[in-house]
């Protein structure tokens, strides 16, 4: 004879089958993560879209992206399109924004973009101390660029930042722009990640305040982690930094020449 399954145990059993496809609370959750000067595409952003896909990151911060900025990039909204052609959700913050040349042409913008697989909750374009490179005297300025994200990991809230901080030499204004960063990104209790191109080599004065208040993620068993200039590089400048939830498995520089960088690519454990 068949025994009738009780209902309240019918369903106890199918929220069983349903959880079994979630995380558990607290459980580790996998990360991989890109940061990648991109150079406005390189003149070729299908170059791009190959390099990212090829290592399925999970998040990408990018740096030296256009948006309608000009012709070296056919005035093409390039966080958009490489959104769309990655399938990922993308936020562009500007650093730059300039008329079109003509009235209906859209604005020409040039700034950072995050790339992610998760959902992005919300966003901000902070400011930061900038000298300008569309001045012809600049001086040291409040400028955007800072991008913050809040993204949902599977149910884990992450902050993620997204820089790109000063080429010159004198580190004076990029000891300025640290200092303005740390302001936005507070004690990092909870999960943080920030990418960037800091232009700063790892001991370089200026940066040990943010390399205090987060982790870099490159182990020194993984090299030297060089990234500048893609086809010879000489130098680490491009960044993942962590928080104390984040424990990093792996991390390398993937060999292409699609940007005059190489992306930084580290796999990631996120203890919630």
């Amino acid at each position: 004879m068949r025994r009738l399954l009780r209902l309240p145990g019918f369903l106890a059993l199918l929220a069983g089958v349903a959880c079994a496809h979630l995380p558990v609370a607290g459980s580790a959750l996998p990360l991989r993560v890109m940061t990648y000067n991109i150079r406005s595409g390189n003149g070729d952003l299908a170059g791009t879209v190959k390099a990212i896909r090829a290592s399925v990151p999970d998040l990408v911060g990018l740096q030296e992206v256009d948006v309608h900025w000009a012709e070296r990039s056919s005035f093409v909204d390039q966080a958009t399109a490489l959104g769309d052609q990655l399938g990922m959700q993308v936020r562009f913050a500007r650093i730059y924004q300039l008329a079109g040349a003509a009235p209906q042409d859209a604005p020409r913008e040039f700034g950072v973009a995050l790339l992610s697989r998760f959902p992005i909750l919300d966003w901000s374009n902070h400011v930061i101390t900038r000298l300008s490179t569309q001045e012809t005297n600049p001086v040291p300025a409040p400028l955007p660029g800072f991008l913050e994200a809040r993204i949902d990991v599977r149910g884990t809230a992450v902050r993620v930042f997204n820089t790109h901080l000063d080429y010159r030499s004198d580190p004076q204004v990029r000891r300025q722009q640290v200092s303005d960063m740390l302001r936005y990104i507070g004690d990092a209790s909870g999960p943080t990640l920030l990418f960037g191109d800091l232009n700063a080599p790892p001991d370089a004065p200026e940066i040990q305040p943010l390399l205090a208040k987060l982790t870099d993620a490159w182990p020194a068993s993984a090299g030297p982690g060089l990234t500048d200039p893609a086809d010879e590089p000489r130098k680490r400048i491009d960044y993942v930094l962590v928080s104390k939830q984040f424990r990093v498995r792996s991390a390398s520089v993937p060999v292409t020449l699609a940007s005059d960088h190489r992306p930084v690519l580290v796999d990631l454990v996120l203890n919630p």
